[in-house]
C-alpha cells in the first residue's frame, strides 16, 4: 500500500542526519508520495507532512511533490475533499520546504503548462510562489524578475478577450489571472517603496528594475491589444482595473513621469545580436505608446499628471507613440493610435500649431501614415476616422504650416482621392485669404503660384490615367474655376492670371488630348464588347476586364458594359467642367481686352 511505503521511507530517513540524505532517498520519497496522491491518500500524505518529526525531511524533499500535486489538484472536482487536502499540502510545502528548491520547482510547473491550463496553473501557484520569494534572502530581485517574466511569457501565448462577450466569458481565465499577477507583485512594490522612503538615495535598483520590466511587458500585453473603453453591463472592467494597477505601480516606484516625458526605456540589456536589440527596442516602443494612450486618452493616472505643459508640447511628445501605433494593422492598436492623435489635436485651438513643428520628422511621417490608414485599411470606421483626424491636423496649423503640409501631402500621398481632398482644402484657404481683411501671403501671390504648379498639372501629361486620377482632376478644375471667377485679372491677388499660359500648357491642353484619347479608347471597347456579345449569343458569358490597369473581378458582358459606360460618364463630367473653365477664362480675358481698347 502506498501509505505504508511512504511511512517506511519516512522512518528510515528520520534516523539520518540532513547531510546524509542520498539521491536514492529523494527518488523513493517522490515515487511513494506521488503514489499516495494518485491512489487518493492525500489526507494521509497531509498528516505525514504536518508531523513535526518529519520537518527536516519535508524541508529537503517536499519540493519533489509539486508536479504530481498540481496534476492531482486539476484532476479532482472543486467540491472534492481530496482536492482540499491537496491544496493544504501545497500550502504546507510553501511554508516548510527549502525556498530555493521549491522556487525552482514552482517555476518549472509554470514553464511546462500550456493551452487552457496556463491561467489555472499560474493562479494556483501564485500564492506559494509569493510565499517562497518573500523568504528568499539571496538573489531576491533576480528571482522576482524571473518569476514575473516566466508568468508573462506564458500568458502572452493566449488570445486577449476583446469583445464585451469575450471579456464577460473570460474563457481561458486571462482577465482574472492578470489581476492576480498584480496582487502577487504588490509586496515587492511595497518593499521598493519602503526602501525609497527610508533613503532619498535608494541604491538597490535591481528589484525596482524588475518591477519596471514587468510593467513594460504588461503594457505591451495584454493592454496594447485589450479593449479598454467602458463597457455597459460590466461593472468592473478587468483590463481597466489591470491598467489602473500598472499605472499605480509605475507611480509608486517613481517611474511614471520619467517614462511619459523623458521616454526612458529602462536598463535594456546590451545585445551583441542586432536582431535581439531591434526586438527589445520595438517592444519598448509598443509599451510606451500604450502608456501614453492610457494616460492621455483613458486618463488613467491623470491625477499624477503635472498640468504645466502646453497642448502643442504634449502633441510633440506623443507623435512618436502615434507613429508606432499607426504603423500597426491590428484594429485594437490602430484605433488606439487614432484616439491618441485625436485627443492631442482636440486640446488645441485652430491655427495655433506653429509651422516650425513640421521641422520635426514625426510631424511629417505621421500624416503619411494616416493617409495609408485612410486608403489601405480594410476597416471602414477607421478609414473615416483617419480622414476626420487629417482634417483636424490641417486645421490646427498656422497658415505657413498648412501651406507646407499641403505641399508635403501632394508630393507623398500617391493617391488621387487624397490629392483631391488636399486641393479642396487649398481652395478653402484661398477663399479665406480673399475674403478676410488681413492679407495671407501663403495663399495669395507668388507662394500660391508655386503651390498651383503642383496642383494644376497632369502627373504624366496626356498619358495620365484620367479615370484613376479623376478625383484629383475634378478638384483641380473646380479650384481653377473658383480662381477665375473670384480673382479679377486687374487685381490678380492669386497670381493665376500671370501664370495662365503655364496652366494651359501643363494642364488644360494635355487634359483635352487625354480626354479625346480616353473617350476613343473606351468607346472602341464598348463597341467591341457589344459585337462579342452578339457572337456569343449570351449576355451572361463571364469574362475579365481591366480598368485603370487593374484587373476587375470576373463579370458578365453586361456588367462590363455598365463599368465602361460609367467611365465615359466620368470623362463627360470632366469635359463639361473643363469647357466651363475655358469659357470663363475667355470671357474674362475678352472683358479686360475690351476695357483696354
Amino acid at each position: 500500500m502506498a501509505v505504508d511505503e511512504l511511512q517506511a521511507i519516512i522512518q528510515r530517513c528520520q534516523i539520518l542526519e540532513e547531510a546524509d540524505f542520498k539521491g536514492e532517498d529523494f527518488n523513493l520519497f517522490q515515487v511513494a508520495g506521488q503514489k499516495c496522491l494518485e491512489d487518493g491518500y492525500a489526507a494521509q500524505l497531509l498528516e505525514v507532512i504536518q508531523n513535526e518529526k518529519n520537518k527536516v525531511i519535508i524541508k529537503n524533499m517536499g519540493w519533489n511533490l509539486i508536479s504530481p500535486l498540481v496534476r492531482c489538484i486539476f484532476m479532482y472536482k472543486l467540491e472534492d475533499d481530496k482536492r482540499e487536502h491537496c491544496l493544504k499540502i501545497l500550502d504546507q510545502l510553501a511554508q516548510l520546504c527549502n525556498p530555493k528548491e521549491l522556487f525552482l520547482g514552482l517555476l518549472e510547473q509554470i514553464e511546462q503548462t500550456s493551452g487552457e491550463q496556463v491561467c489555472q496553473t499560474v493562479m494556483l501557484l501564485l500564492q506559494p510562489l509569493q510565499t517562497v520569494l518573500l523568504k528568499l534572502q539571496n538573489k531576491k530581485a533576480y528571482s522576482v524578475g524571473l518569476s514575473l517574466a516566466m508568468i508573462m511569457n506564458q500568458l502572452t501565448a493566449l488570445p486577449v478577450p476583446y469583445t464585451k462577450q469575450q471579456i464577460q466569458e473570460d474563457k481561458l481565465g486571462l482577465c482574472q489571472c492578470c489581476n492576480a499577477v498584480v496582487d502577487f507583485a504588490k509586496p515587492f512594490v511595497n518593499e521598493v517603496v519602503k526602501n525609497m522612503e527610508k533613503s532619498s538615495e535608494y541604491n538597490d535598483m535591481e528589484l525596482k528594475e524588475e518591477l519596471l520590466k514587468f510593467c513594460m511587458k504588461s503594457l505591451k500585453y495584454p493592454l496594447l491589444t485589450a479593449q479598454l473603453e467602458q463597457l455597459e453591463g460590466i461593472e468592473e472592467h478587468p483590463f481597466r482595473r489591470f491598467a489602473t494597477e500598472i499605472i499605480d505601480i509605475l507611480w509608486d516606484i517613481r517611474e511614471l513621469i520619467p517614462l511619459v516625458f523623458l521616454h526612458r526605456k529602462g536598463k535594456s540589456p546590451h545585445w551583441e545580436n542586432q536582431e535581439f536589440a531591434d526586438i527589445e527596442q520595438k517592444n519598448s516602443a509598443d509599451s510606451l505608446a500604450c502608456l501614453s494612450y492610457l494616460m492621455f486618452v483613458q486618463h488613467f493616472g491623470i491625477d499624477y499628471f503635472p498640468v504645466v505643459f502646453s497642448p502643442s508640447y504634449l502633441l510633440q511628445c506623443n507623435m512618436t507613440h502615434i507613429e508606432v501605433l499607426l504603423k500597426r494593422t491590428e484594429e485594437s492598436m490602430l484605433s488606439k493610435g487614432l484616439d491618441l492623435f485625436e485627443s492631442g489635436l482636440l486640446r488645441m485651438e485652430d491655427n495655433s500649431l506653429l509651422h516650425q513643428y513640421l521641422e520635426f520628422r514625426d510631424f511629417i511621417d505621421v500624416p503619411q501614415d494616416l493617409v495609408k490608414v485612410m486608403t489601405l485599411c480594410p476597416i471602414e470606421h477607421l478609414r473615416k476616422k483617419s480622414l476626420n483626424i487629417l482634417q483636424l491636423f490641417i486645421d490646427k496649423f498656422d497658415a505657413e504650416g498648412k501651406y507646407t503640409l499641403f505641399r508635403c501631402l501632394l508630393k507623398t500621398s500617391n493617391h488621387a482621392g487624397v490629392e483631391g481632398y488636399v486641393i479642396k482644402n487649398i481652395k478653402d484657404q484661398i477663399h479665406l485669404s480673399l475674403t478676410k481683411a488681413c492679407d495671407n501671403i501663403w495663399f495669395t501671390g507668388h507662394h500660391l503660384v508655386s503651390l498651383l504648379d503642383l496642383v494644376l498639372l497632369l502627373p504624366e501629361g496626356a498619358e495620365t490615367d484620367l479615370l484613376q486620377n479623376s478625383d484629383r482632376i475634378m478638384a483641380s478644375l473646380n479650384l481653377l474655376r473658383y480662381l477665375v471667377i473670384k480673382d479679377c485679372e486687374s487685381d490678380n491677388q492669386t497670381g493665376v492670371w500671370t501664370t495662365l499660359a503655364k496652366i494651359e500648357q501643363n494642364f488644360l491642353k494635355p487634359l483635352h488630348v487625354g480626354l479625346n484619347m480616353s473617350k476613343a479608347h473606351y468607346e472602341a471597347e464598348i463597341k467591341n464588347k457589344k459585337e462579342n456579345r452578339g457572337e456569343a449569343h449570351s449576355s451572361n458569358t463571364v469574362c475579365s476586364l481591366s480598368v485603370s490597369g487593374e484587373k476587375m473581378p470576373a463579370m458578365t458582358t453586361d456588367m462590363q458594359l455598365q463599368v465602361l459606360h460609367s467611365a465615359l460618364f466620368t470623362f463627360d463630367l470632366i469635359e463639361s467642367v473643363l469647357a466651363r473653365v475655358e469659357e470663363l477664362i475667355e470671357v474674362k480675358t475678352k472683358a479686360v481686352m475690351d476695357e483696354n481698347s
